[in-house]
């Protein structure tokens, strides 16, 4: 058959739809900038007025006492940064799991847009060739040749039905192949993302082996300070105290986050009921206002009706647009508003959940409980806790679940965790390793909130746990199966 102009010029056009389509699979986007960092930016920034709280309150309760030098506060430093890197290492290996997961998923969604995509070049290519050996003259030609007009007009319909077939094929494609490139382009994103949490990781292996070894040379030269500052009552006394003296403080930092919590919502609710009541007394004078013009509209009607005048119909009321909807304007934050880092040290579990536990939580730590609870620790001293020996990094978990309210370095517990349950209960572990969670963090029974260690000037590798409620300490043997 010949090829006449008019079917190149369809053909060409066909082919140029096409490489269109085709050129953007072709042109891939370049590789875009990591969310992540700036998400670790934002969650570090949330945190930032919650740290300078406590770091203001551990420094108050320091400003207290009389003991300018410890040994143990050589190893602060070191042993906090030990901490840090273990907790960023632990945090790199989960993101880097989720990313690993990820990437696989894109990997499996590549391969079957890849598939679809070449299935419709295909299917648009054999289109392409059956449009070019027919031409874009049939429909002229049916309207020319004096046949049926039933027939044209079915044949008309079966065009147009194919025109349009070509046309969502060729949708379809171009759908395809963008969700390809941004397929392709959040693939990118997450190599670089496992480019930047290796790339972490190194660093922090490198902080971690250095600070070790820091901590080593600091506790061979501090041995014998220390030894003789641990039989010290009068430190350990001190100790306790210190640790009281934060418990104290902490409860009142959250009551006082919480009452500032509970006035803004009051102040939310009472203007939301103004809002109400307002919109309510604007509906009832409308509806007033339309009564009264339907009593007068009827009286009027009455009087033409006793002088027989015709009273024309009522004209309609216009109808009253609806007011738009403003999103409402977030209420400028002062000094006295409390920020969400600070609400968050509100407990994350309900009052009395912590309560109802009792008897069936199990031991934070797996070891041997070396020293009970009320039973003598030097001359004249009790312990208000229990001492459970574990080796060294062994996972500490939380014994229910609330809200990381301290996770910092304290002197005479070295890397300390507190956890607030609700209704004024507290679990308390000390001597940690590592911490694993940060201030603010929820956690469920069972997390791994810390790991085990001798922080603080400890000899034995183990967890300082405590239990208290409304600020005392008590026995927690009868609360956690040991």
């Amino acid at each position: 058959m010949a090829v006449t102009p008019t079917r190149r010029a369809g053909a060409f056009a066909w082919a140029a739809a096409l490489a269109l389509a085709l050129a953007a699979g072709g042109a891939y986007a370049a590789p875009k900038q990591t969310e992540r960092s700036k998400q670790k930016a934002v969650a570090e920034a949330e945190r930032t007025a919650l740290q300078k709280k406590l770091v203001d309150l551990k420094r108050d309760i320091g400003k207290t006492e009389s003991a300018r030098e410890d040994a143990a506060d050589t190893l602060a430093e070191s042993e906090e940064a030990i901490s840090n890197a273990n907790r960023s290492l632990r945090e790199l290996a989960e993101e880097q799991s989720q990313t690993n997961a990820k990437l696989a998923q894109l990997a499996a969604e590549q391969l079957r847009l890849a598939a679809t995509v070449a299935a419709q070049k295909q299917q648009l290519a054999k289109l392409l060739r059956e449009q070019y050996v027919a031409g874009n003259e049939d429909r002229m030609k049916l309207l020319l040749s004096g046949d049926n007009p039933n027939r044209i007009n079915r044949e008309l319909q079966l065009m147009a039905y194919v025109s349009q077939a070509q046309a969502k094929l060729l949708e379809s494609l171009r759908a395809n192949l963008k969700a390809v490139e941004e397929n392709q382009a959040e693939a990118q994103n997450a190599k670089e993302e496992l480019d930047e949490i290796a790339q972490e990781e190194r660093q922090q292996k490198s902080v971690l082996e250095q600070e070790k070894a820091r901590r080593a040379a600091m506790l061979s030269n501090l041995s014998k300070k220390l030894t003789a500052q641990r039989k010290e009552a009068g430190k350990v006394e001190q100790d306790e105290q210190r640790l009281g003296g934060l418990v104290e403080r902490l409860n009142k930092l959250i009551e006082e986050q919480a009452r500032a919590a509970a006035a803004e919502k009051a102040r939310q609710e009472k203007l939301a009921a103004e809002r109400a009541a307002k919109a309510k007394a604007a509906a009832e004078a409308r509806a007033l206002a339309r009564a009264k013009a339907q009593a007068e509209r009827e009286r009027i009607a009455q009087e033409n009706k006793a002088k027989g005048i015709r009273t024309p119909p009522p004209k309609p009321e216009p109808v009253e647009p609806e007011e738009p909807k403003v999103a409402e304007k977030a209420p400028e934050r002062d000094e006295k508003t409390p920020r969400p880092s600070d609400v968050a040290l509100a407990p994350a579990a309900p009052d009395g959940a912590f309560a109802s536990l009792k008897g069936q939580m199990r031991a934070p730590v797996t070891g041997k409980v070396a020293a009970k609870f009320g039973t003598k620790r030097g001359e004249g001293v009790s312990w208000k806790g229990m001492f459970i020996q574990a080796a060294e990094g062994a996972e500490v978990r939380s014994v229910a679940g609330g809200r990381v309210v301290f996770a910092r370095w304290l002197r005479g517990f070295g890397n300390l965790i507190i956890v607030d349950h609700g209704g004024q209960y507290w679990s308390i572990y000390g001597f940690n390793e590592s911490l694993l969670k940060r201030e603010g963090d929820a956690v469920k029974a069972g997390d791994a909130i810390a790991a085990a260690g001798n922080t603080g000037g400890n000899e034995e590798s183990g967890l300082y746990f405590e239990l208290r409620h409304q600020g005392k300490a008590f026995d927690p043997a009868g609360w956690v199966k040991f």
